[in-house]
């Protein structure tokens, strides 16, 4: 079996162990599950040509959402003509706000201290470790690469979900 295969398999299994069935509402996971791996350093060309923007000088989680949107044939920040479609923080304004996340939807944290700053990633499932709720976060510029990640659900800004769906 394949690299790719075994990503996809992964994807699939995280959907079942998560209570979900992969749909056009999760395909998007599938495209940004494709690059996992994919780090600043060693892929700094393939991520510059995919994003829009130089990661090692660019915060890109926006720009990785936004590009595996327009991948996906989904409503990006730039099709919204945002003002600012590489700030995490805009995608607070995409979608419609939820309550409770589903695979695929977008989650909205901040960074640092900060009014402005954020991350934004893809939502895969909730995880509960030593008595805390985290959320398993798939997206790009987590430890300078594409990779799923946990952060803490009571942080979360706003989580958004496709208006299509």
């Amino acid at each position: 079996m394949n690299k790719y295969m075994v990503r996809v398999l992964s994807v699939i299994c995280l959907f079942v162990l998560a209570g979900c069935i992969a749909t056009d509402a999760t395909e998007h996971l599938i495209v940004a599950e494709s690059k996992i791996g994919l780090n600043e350093y060693q892929h700094r060309t393939v991520l510059k040509r995919y994003t829009g923007v130089d990661p090692r000088y660019t915060e890109w989680c926006a720009a990785f959402v936004n590009a595996v949107l327009e991948e996906s044939n989904m409503t990006s920040l730039y099709d919204m003509e945002h003002v600012a479609p590489l700030m995490a923080r805009s995608f607070l304004r995409w979608g419609k706000s939820v309550d409770m996340p589903s695979a695929g939807d977008i989650v909205i944290f901040p960074r640092d201290d900060s009014d402005w700053k954020g991350h934004v990633g893809f939502y895969l499932n909730t995880v509960e470790k030593n008595n805390k709720v985290y959320y398993s976060i798939l997206g790009g510029n987590q430890n300078d690469k594409v990779s799923i990640a946990l952060y803490s659900a009571k942080k979360a800004l706003g989580i958004r979900r496709a208006n299509k769906y």
